[in-house]
């Protein structure tokens, strides 16, 4: 693990857009880490004759951004370069196993013109990244995994699947390391990296007599095709494992169902769900890209009124709270805990924590005030 700040970076990016009978939303957030070194990608409707077709990915870096941001310009390029994608003809129906190939292919086209880069080549930049994404088309998801960040399908409110994350202590993963000459100590490859699979990170490719997929990190995807239901398909989640640490697909799942009846931006869902994080203790750079489908819950006037005024009121309460404390001493804890006792019915549904990061905006604001009212009486 990377360095860690004396606070969170709290900003966020944030992107919506919609095609293809598909609505997204994206939140980034640098948080603990000394730098951002995720990086994402959406692309509704891809380029050529592949216009009905949509591209979400998920990079999560480490050892620096380099890699992770050239995965979220390049990666779709690649795949989209190989010969099993020219020949595509969407009008005669292309075998799966040809766009499985293809992003196969892709990536590992993608990882041998990293290597090449002069200051990759060189070992002067060591990074390397995660990737995840899903090719949507009109019948079928395409989910494509190379290490631990995750995509999740939900159908009907439940997970209907979830990629699996590439852990060097899964057996497969621990016996091609094995294979290659590696060992796992403390569930890291060679006691180093936590992820098998990644692109970059070519200091642990560096076996001559060894192809790609044989190294001690592989780049190959493991790639997994669902059939699309249009009456049944609801949300996928892509996300890095700052946001998987902390929550499960299922306390996800059932977050996502809550909140999209009460807010229409999908990427400020993405925002509350990255300041829960935060809250519940996630340390990492975190990035979420969420893509709705038809079928997926929409706005519910009720859900919406209450949900505002849940706001409403965990406002006033901290406002009023900290209008007692003139002194720059207020912490989260001590504003829960003054929240715990005076409307305490209300957070035993678990509801409030998707509003952590408001309370906490209004903590800060508090501080800063209370900071530069101090500067001023000590001039």
């Amino acid at each position: 693990m990377g360095g860690l700040l004396a606070s969170p970076k709290t900003d966020k990016y944030n992107e919506t857009g919609c095609g293809n009978g598909l609505r997204y939303g994206i939140s980034s957030m640098q948080g603990w880490r000394l730098s951002m070194e995720d990086a994402h990608c959406a692309i509704t409707q891809l380029p050529g004759n592949l216009k009905d077709w949509s591209f979400f990915a998920v990079f999560d870096g480490h050892a620096g951004a380099l890699v992770s941001e050239l995965c979220a310009t390049e990666l779709l390029k690649c795949i989209v370069d190989t010969e099993e994608f020219k020949k595509i003809n969407p009008d005669l129906a292309p075998s799966l196993q040809e766009v499985e190939r293809g992003i196969r292919d892709g990536f590992l086209s993608l990882d041998d013109r990293l290597r090449h880069l002069p200051q990759l080549a060189s070992g002067e930049d060591r990074s390397g990244s995660t990737a995840v994404c899903v090719l949507i088309t009109p019948k079928h998801i395409f989910f494509a995994n190379c290490g631990d960040s995750r995509a999740i399908l939900i159908r009907k409110g439940k997970v209907a699947f979830a990629t699996v994350d590439h852990k060097p202590v899964n057996p497969n993963e621990k016996q091609r390391i094995q294979n290659a000459g590696g060992s796992v100590i403390i569930q890291r490859v060679n006691g180093s990296l936590a992820v098998s699979r990644s692109l970059g990170d070519y200091a642990f490719k560096a076996a001559k007599d060894l192809g790609p997929t044989e190294q001690l990190i592989s780049p190959e995807p493991e790639i997994t095709v669902v059939d699309r239901d249009k009456d049944l398909d609801e949300i996928i989640v892509l996300a890095c494992d700052g946001i998987w640490d902390v929550l499960t697909n299922e306390e996800l799942c059932s977050l996502l169902q809550n909140r999209m009846r009460c807010v229409e931006d999908l990427s400020m869902i993405c925002n509350e769900t990255i300041d829960m994080c935060l809250y519940k203790g996630s340390s990492d750079n975190m990035s979420m890209v969420l893509v709705a489908f038809d079928p997926a819950p929409r706005v519910d006037p009720t859900s919406k009124a209450e949900d505002e005024n849940l706001e409403s009121i965990l406002v006033q309460r901290t406002k009023e709270f900290l209008e007692k404390h003139t002194k720059n001493e207020v912490t989260t804890e001590m504003v829960l805990e003054h929240l715990q006792g005076s409307v305490g019915n209300i957070l035993s549904s678990g509801n409030w924590l998707c509003k952590i990061g408001k309370i906490q905006e209004l903590i800060d604001s508090h501080r800063l005030a209370c900071s530069n009212r101090g500067s001023q009486q000590n001039r």
